[in-house]
């Protein structure tokens, strides 16, 4: 089978050279993938700009319209992280239909990969750590609103906590949150998802995938959810700058192939997004995200 995948050319816009932030990133995986042949025309995906309801079923209508209209304070802008622009707001209002179509998708084929998403940091009414719509938060709302799925778990191996996510979602019993995270990193300050997991600065390969596999066997098997939502970031990565993990790349293939393997063992529907990666070494880091999708490719083919 062709897996689905998602992506949109407005992913990667022009943007400040130094910054942290690698937007260029998602373009180059866009080349990486259609160099390797796993992103062809025939299995692509391009979604348009979420309608503003679907947004707020998660966020708060005035931060959204605040965002849209460049009208955010100072302080709002530093915590974002990211210098307002056109492009920025075009691919903000795309990228969290990329992981709703994704999931759509994915509950169609049982697999579809988003070459993009996993903004987990932005809460109900701020935007917080490069993060401004949280697309995992705002497609499970939208997901059990429209009676897809009775109960979805979201699976985050992000090196940061998914903080923004589990705020969201906390009065939401159908959308299980789960988070396997860097305990010294940032936030500084936790929030609470459904499950925890806090690893310890320097947490290496093995002890890094006994946790994740362990968990998601535990989760699946206690809560039975009808969609995962998997967040595959790889700033896991030991030679990542805002990591503080030291996990391989091999690690973080293994790791991919464990869950996406597990997912589908048990016929459970699965949607991937990117998450974070900061490798200053844009295209190695272009391939590293690509692995989610390669495993995927190659556990569905």
């Amino acid at each position: 089978m062709t897996i689905p995948l998602v992506t949109h050319p407005a992913y990667s816009f022009a943007f400040p050279g130094r910054h942290r932030f690698p937007m260029e990133k998602f373009g180059l995986l866009n080349d990486y993938l259609s160099e390797q042949g796993i992103l062809t025309p025939n299995n692509t995906f391009r979604p348009g700009p979420a309608s503003k309801a679907v947004l707020y079923g998660a966020h708060c209508p005035e931060y959204i319209e605040r965002f849209c209209r460049n009208e955010q304070s100072a302080s709002e802008v530093r915590r974002m992280g990211l210098p307002w622009s056109e492009g920025l707001r075009k691919r903000t209002l795309i990228s969290p239909n990329g992981t709703l179509l994704t999931a759509h998708l994915a509950l169609s084929y049982g697999i579809a990969c988003h070459l993009a998403g996993g903004t987990h940091h932005a809460h109900y009414d701020f935007a917080s750590g490069f993060c401004i719509i949280n697309d995992l938060a705002v497609t499970a709302r939208t997901l059990l609103a429209q009676g897809k799925v009775k109960k979805l778990l979201i699976f985050d191996c992000d090196v940061h906590q998914g903080d923004g996510t589990a705020a969201i979602l906390a009065d939401e019993p159908r959308a299980i949150t789960c988070s396997i995270h860097c305990e010294k990193n940032f936030p500084a300050r936790k929030a609470i998802s459904d499950i925890d997991v806090a690893l310890p600065p320097g947490t290496t390969d093995n002890d890094y995938l006994e946790a994740v596999e362990k968990t998601l066997a535990e989760v699946i098997n206690q809560e039975q959810p009808e969609l995962v939502l998997y967040d595959a970031g790889v700033d896991i990565y030991r030679e990542d700058p805002l990591g503080l993990l030291k996990v391989s790349e091999a690690g973080i293939a293994e790791r991919d192939h464990l869950v996406l393997s597990i997912c589908q063992a048990r016929n459970i529907p699965t949607a991937t997004v990117i998450g974070g990666g900061y490798d200053d070494d844009r295209k190695a880091l272009a391939k590293r995200h690509a692995l989610v999708v390669k495993q995927a490719h190659q556990l569905w083919a």
